[in-house]
């Protein structure tokens, strides 16, 4: 059940307030059908919006039936995807068969079925003109060796809206976290068409194309049941999207921070600092940055919503020529850890400051 709240905020019953409409997908890998269903189970209660049945994952497989059976029993709205070797997927057999049980998910009720851009011509031809009205097709394209330019993404985007995609999904891989940007301003980009999206950067990079999307207007994003076991590089966990990210809180005016760092996974400051801001209700996230090139990142990322960023090694130092305004102390010492960007957009440092309150205040367990 929905209840309406305002323009901008929607409540389901059972959950706590949220911003964003962004869906959280699950993916669901197994060998065999049962196996498949205990995990959607478990999907619906980890908070998932959706499951991704990766057919192609099953070692066993009778279309018919085993799709028939998902259907019935899931928990949670379905998403068929059954991907070949050539697009990352597992599936080595024809194409014929393939594209054949994925007509069969439509004609059965799934909410969701994904065929890639290459197959997306093949697919339609098959089926006559006969598409489900209930089921919406995302035509997609993954690229496992880079993030293309703005432009080659732009054009790649109209040619899935073109092929009557219902929904456009493309992911990249992110080889620097400056790719992101990218993705980030195709989405914006893309919300002009009405047509919804889907945009997503592979690796550890690209976490925060995964964290960010309700900002930025993605369809949905996809959260794993556990650590490690993902159907594509860089998916964050649903317990992590949620508990740590506040990930239905996060809007189109939510504030961006971060701790900048190379290694940067290890950090326990965005549990800290997104506990905080959930205790105050600041609207903001705190993400972990994997940096090469700190003074790159600032100017690529200028915008006033990133607004904030701690600053670990080996970064430390560089960074202090990347502010505007630095303290006489963090000059001294030729290292900085904090940083804040100002209404004006300038940077300046503020780890003098962090430091006076920490002594100040009692830090509570």
């Amino acid at each position: 059940m929905e209840l309406v709240v305002d323009s901008g905020v929607r409540k389901m019953e059972g959950e706590a307030m949220r911003r964003n409409q962004t869906l959280i997908c699950a993916p669901i890998m197994a060998d065999t059908v049962d196996q498949m269903l205990n995990l959607m189970q478990k999907a619906k209660i980890s908070g998932a919006d959706l499951v991704e049945v990766r057919l192609d994952s099953l070692k066993s497989f009778n279309p018919q039936s085993d799709i028939d059976t998902i259907i019935k029993q899931s928990p949670l709205p379905t998403l068929f995807t059954y991907r070949p070797t050539w697009e990352g997927g597992q599936y080595a057999g024809d194409e014929v068969s393939r594209l054949d049980a994925l007509r069969v998910a439509m004609e059965l009720g799934a909410d969701y079925i994904d065929v890639e851009l290459k197959a997306i011509d093949e697919f339609n031809t098959a089926l006559h003109g006969n598409k489900s009205a209930k089921c919406k097709v995302i035509v997609s394209s993954h690229n496992y060796d880079n993030t293309p330019s703005s432009e080659e993404l732009g054009n790649l985007v109209a040619r899935i809206q073109a092929s009557g995609a219902d929904i456009v999904k493309f992911a990249t891989t992110a080889l620097d976290i400056m790719d992101v940007a990218r993705v980030f301003q195709i989405t914006v980009h893309s919300q002009v068409s009405g047509v919804p999206i889907i945009a997503m950067v592979m690796g550890e990079k690209g976490l925060m194309s995964r964290i960010l999307c309700p900002k930025f207007g993605g369809y949905l994003t996809f959260g794993t049941l556990e650590v490690g076991k993902v159907s594509a590089p860089g998916q964050p966990t649903i317990k992590d999207l949620l508990n740590i990210y506040n990930f239905r809180q996060l809007g189109p005016d939510t504030r961006i921070f971060g701790i900048i760092g190379k290694p940067v996974s290890h950090s326990k400051s965005p549990l800290l600092y997104n506990e905080a801001f959930r205790s105050v209700g600041f609207n903001g996230v705190y993400m972990p940055l994997l940096v090469d090139d700190v003074a790159n990142f600032f100017r690529t990322y200028s915008s006033l919503d990133f607004a904030g960023f701690s600053c670990t090694i080996p970064h430390k130092e560089a960074i202090v020529d990347c502010c505007d305004e630095v303290d006489p102390t963090a000059k001294l010492i030729g290292a900085v850890n904090c940083v804040v960007r100002r209404p004006d957009g300038k940077l300046f440092d503020c780890t003098h400051i962090v430091c006076i309150a920490t002594k100040q205040l009692p830090i509570r367990s």
